[in-house]
């Protein structure tokens, strides 16, 4: 176990979506957790570090979180894991949300690990717990290390996510919240999937979803 980890923040796209490449300073092995646009961007600092990316991980299937899966994945041949209920919104433009005007529609990239709660992934001497917090989408997911969790679209600093779209549901939300997130240490940072960073500690207090 590796404590206080290096965690490298990336906003990108046109929702600012936190990618996060999170590396073992020692074996320099890496995971990339929500590459949601930008690929070529997130590459160039993935080369910087010199990391040998291990994984790709969604949080969940929404089309910001999962944009440059593609161009992550041809890059560096890691393994795409996102939890078995949001698996097929990889593949679906409508499911993903990608099939708006505005926007390049993301399908035919499939899984390669389908996670479940409790699941763990080693990356170097990191390790991540597969919390399944489902309520942003039926697959949400959050990552707890030893003093980080990283948590999608389910928690944010001061707020939570939505649950007004295709596969949310605010009463699973609150509960994922109560069982999963509220236990855990204050001490630990929280990186969200929008907007700045936090911790458990601060949420506890101020963010009225935990109250």
């Amino acid at each position: 176990m590796v404590k206080n980890i290096p965690v490298k923040i990336i906003p990108v796209g046109m929702l600012d979506t936190n990618c996060y490449i999170v590396g073992d300073p020692e074996t320099k092995e890496g995971v990339v957790i929500d590459p949601g646009a930008e690929g070529d961007r997130i590459k160039a600092a993935v080369e910087s570090l010199g990391l040998d990316v291990k994984y790709i991980i969604n949080t969940h299937g929404h089309h910001d979180h999962i944009g440059a899966n593609f161009i992550i994945k041809r890059a560096f041949g890691a393994p795409l894991a996102i939890h078995r209920d949001d698996a097929s919104m990889l593949k679906d433009p409508l499911l993903n949300l990608s099939f708006k005007k505005d926007r390049e529609e993301i399908s035919g990239l499939e899984a390669d690990m389908l996670l479940e709660d409790g699941d763990e992934i080693a990356v170097g001497r990191l390790a991540f717990k597969v919390l399944h917090t489902p309520g942003h989408t039926q697959g949400s997911i959050c990552l707890l290390a030893e003093r980080e969790v990283f948590t999608g679209d389910t928690l944010f600093a001061g707020s939570v996510g939505r649950t007004d779209l295709p596969g949310g549901s605010y009463e699973q939300l609150m509960e994922s919240i109560s069982t999963k997130l509220k236990p855990l240490p204050g001490e630990l940072t929280v990186y969200p999937g929008h907007g700045p960073s936090s911790t458990m500690s601060v949420e506890k207090e101020d963010n009225p979803f935990l109250a």
